[in-house]
């Protein structure tokens, strides 16, 4: 069984930055699709950004040029370096990994961590 451990998550003011790392264990996930999503208080969840086996990415158009997502396959981690936050960015985020589908689709992800929240403060 594979499982998704996010850390990272913290308060920091707007225009300051955070590093979200997520672990996988249980199998490597090396050839597997990797992705961070989102839910703000009263949202649905969103998603902010993926990785692909062959390091193509994808981002939600909010969070381009600031935010970068990357993978360390010896490591079985995925990472988010967020910066420039804003308010807005303020959310519960998730690690999701695997399953087959569009890369934004939250119902694509076969595994799914338990968060970690991020608040900036204005």
């Amino acid at each position: 069984q594979v499982q998704l451990v996010e850390s990272g998550g913290g308060l920091v003011q707007a225009g300051g930055s955070l590093r979200l790392s997520c672990a996988a264990s249980g199998r490597t996930l090396r050839n597997e699709p990797m992705g961070w999503f989102r839910q703000g208080p009263g949202k649905e969840r969103e998603f902010v950004a993926a990785i692909m086996w062959s390091a193509y990415t994808s981002y939600e158009d909010s969070v381009k040029g600031r935010f970068t997502i990357s993978r360390d396959n010896a490591k079985n981690t995925v990472y988010l370096q967020m910066n420039s936050l804003k308010p807005e960015d303020t959310a519960n985020y998730y690690c999701a990994a695997g399953g087959y589908g569009p890369l934004a689709n939250p119902s694509k992800y076969s595994y799914w961590g338990q968060g970690t929240q991020v608040t900036v403060s204005s």
